[in-house]
């Protein structure tokens, strides 16, 4: 095990919750932290309560780290009005920890795409999520260069898999079919949409944490062959012990339950994302610090199928 104290912060969210168990299996000491210091973690793993929309509970959750991991994020519906604030009082902590920052993104910021999204593809997004993801990329960068903390950002697509709780993946395609329901995606069936494997997503954000090469760069991160959204529902209907009826939800049915439903609301001006391909390279990351195999999507859904069914059973 290494000395370094890797400290995650958002520690019981999908992306969190894989990277803390990422780093455990790779014999890291590791710090879970969210505001009930409560999340399900490997044993040996400190944990800490902390809110960090606060900068006094920031500084404590970052204490004596080495590498942080921000995977924390306020409610969906209330990115922009507290995402940016959150951040700063993290790279403010982080900085007085004299630790690297690496910061689990999105692909949000990117500009509706008409090929492969890379690192290069212009964060020129006219959505009000897309836009405040650019503003802290920003920061970060600005932070980076001016000296005051490393940065690294790693970016993800949708990702799905166990403790996947807070994905539309899970909303629409997993939890109903393990509930006996009919199950649905996004958008288009006939759409590629690039998905990532939650211990694939913790596995890649570790390799960040332990590279020095990884700093002041961003990076997309290996999601492996981008599926249907038929092929997807496909794949969650093999794992099922009998085929659930499929479907979609289209723009319009955002729209009209979006005066009485959040996360439809928050999901109309990203409807793109799912009517037209929406597909990452993960050549940089590939070249960098691969061969990274992702898990086959089948193994994958199967995986996260079994995890929830053993939950539903347990409650």
């Amino acid at each position: 095990m290494t000395n370094e104290l890797h400290v995650v912060l958002g520690a019981s969210g999908g992306a969190g919750n894989a990277i803390v168990h990422a780093l455990a299996d790779r014999g890291h000491s590791v710090r879970a932290v969210n505001r009930g210091g409560n999340a399900v973690v490997p044993s040996g793993v400190e944990q800490v309560a902390a809110d960090i929309a606060d900068p006094a509970g920031a500084v404590t959750a970052v204490a004596g780290a080495s590498v942080v991991y921000m995977a924390a994020q306020p409610a969906y519906h209330r990115w922009v009005e507290e995402f940016p604030a959150m951040l700063t009082n993290v790279v403010d902590a982080v900085a007085g920890a004299n630790a690297r920052l690496i910061m689990v993104d999105n692909l949000y910021m990117y500009a509706r795409p008409t090929t492969l999204i890379t690192e290069h593809s212009a964060e020129e997004s006219n959505t009000r999520k897309g836009r405040v993801r650019t503003q802290m990329t920003q920061m970060l960068r600005n932070a980076h260069s001016s000296g005051k903390v490393r940065v690294t950002i790693g970016r993800a697509s949708d990702y799905f898999g166990p403790n996947g709780d807070n994905t539309a993946i899970t909303a629409l395609a997993i939890g109903p079919g393990v509930a006996g329901k009919g199950i649905k995606w996004m958008g288009s069936l006939d759409k590629r949409h690039s998905v990532g494997y939650l211990p694939d997503i913790g596995r890649a954000y570790a390799i960040l944490g332990e590279s020095d090469s990884a700093d002041g760069e961003t990076w997309i991160l290996p999601h492996g062959l981008a599926p249907t959204g038929g092929e997807f529902l496909a794949a969650v209907n093999r794992a099922l012990p009998s085929p659930a009826k499929t479907g979609t939800i289209t723009q319009m049915m955002l729209r009209v339950a979006a005066p009485f439903n959040k996360p439809s609301k928050e999901s109309v001006e990203l409807i793109y994302q799912w009517t037209d391909d929406f597909v990452a390279d993960d050549s940089k990351f590939q070249q960098e610090f691969g061969p990274f195999e992702t898990t086959p999507l089948d193994e994958a859904v199967k995986t996260t199928v079994d995890w929830y069914r053993r939950q539903a059973a347990a409650s």
